[in-house]
């Protein structure tokens, strides 16, 4: 179930944090995040591009309600969810590539497959 983690975060920032984080995923293809962070953006964005790959007016709706800029929901549409019309899932990978530095946080690039 997306949203399940809390991340040390009010409910109010973190859904802030979330469409702000998927947002940036989808207008630049790649993110350096924590691991944690990286998952609940992944659950996040998969059912953005899912909802993008409908195409209905519904699913339009909800994006443009998730999504923070409107140029990205467009590009999600237009071209992001055309190239995955043929895949069923695993739109996003999670890269593991060690600590940060200042508090051994464990630190992922997550991008789009």
């Amino acid at each position: 179930m997306p949203g399940s983690r809390k991340l040390g975060r009010a409910s109010d920032h973190r859904k802030a944090m979330l469409r702000a984080m998927v947002t940036y995923l989808l207008e630049n293809g790649k993110i350096e995040t924590t691991v944690t962070r990286a998952k609940e953006v992944r659950s996040m964005a998969e059912k953005m591009i899912t909802l993008g790959k409908e195409g209905t007016l519904h699913a339009k709706r909800q994006v443009f309600a998730y999504v923070t800029k409107e140029g990205v929901a467009k590009k999600l549409f237009d071209e992001i969810a055309p190239k995955y019309a043929d895949t069923k899932g695993g739109y996003t990978k999670i890269i593991k590539i060690g600590p940060r530095r200042g508090d051994a946080a464990e630190m992922a690039i997550i991008e789009l497959a």
